[in-house]
């Protein structure tokens, strides 16, 4: 089970991955020079102050949230997929999904068209729609947690569930009979 803990413009979310193994991840403010964490999560309660105190600074990368946007994807025989050709800020957490259904797509595109060229345009045609998607879902998400807090914590305790919901309730629909108003899915 995830967890995600916000605060003045900055969001902690941990995810237990194994044996007292856990994934943390920090968004903030883009700086040309951050602060430390210590000083970025100050108001944090626990778990976090002991969390960031059990941290290893070799394990611990610090940049910005990077999204790719592309005006296309292939060029001749080439072609990019996954976060290559459409990376997303990772509040979804679907780069993954994103990039495995690209794989299923582009090899259903390969064997259906008779040269790649066109193959590589089926397939980004087929996929573009559910990654803009996604894309326009992490910008909203992102634009709520940057609301402020007051605002942001009313919104998320009346709605909170109800927008988790929506946002993935599309991921789950039978891809036979998804509607235009989620991601389409792959075959």
């Amino acid at each position: 089970m995830w967890t995600a803990r916000l605060g003045r413009g900055t969001a902690f979310l941990t995810i237990p991955i194994g044996d007292r193994t856990l994934y943390c991840y920090c968004d903030a403010p883009a700086a040309a020079s951050p602060p430390p964490l210590y000083t970025l999560l100050s108001e944090y309660a626990e778990p976090v102050p002991e969390l960031l105190d059990s941290l290893d600074a070799a394990g611990v990368h610090a940049g910005p949230v990077e999204e790719v946007e592309l005006p296309t994807w292939s060029h001749g025989s080439v072609v990019l997929i996954g976060d290559a050709a459409h990376a997303t800020s990772p509040n979804m957490a679907q780069g993954a999904a994103m990039a495995l259904e690209d794989a299923i797509v582009l090899a259903a595109s390969l064997a259906e068209r008779a040269s790649t060229t066109t193959a590589l345009q089926h397939f980004e045609a087929r996929r573009r729609p559910s990654t803009d998607w996604v894309l326009a879902q992490t910008h909203r998400r992102d634009r709520t947690r940057s609301l402020p807090p007051l605002v942001r914590n009313l919104v998320l305790r009346r709605a909170g569930q109800w927008i988790y919901r929506g946002n993935y309730r599309p991921f789950l629909a039978d891809p036979e009979s998804a509607g235009t108003s989620g991601p389409p899915r792959p075959p």
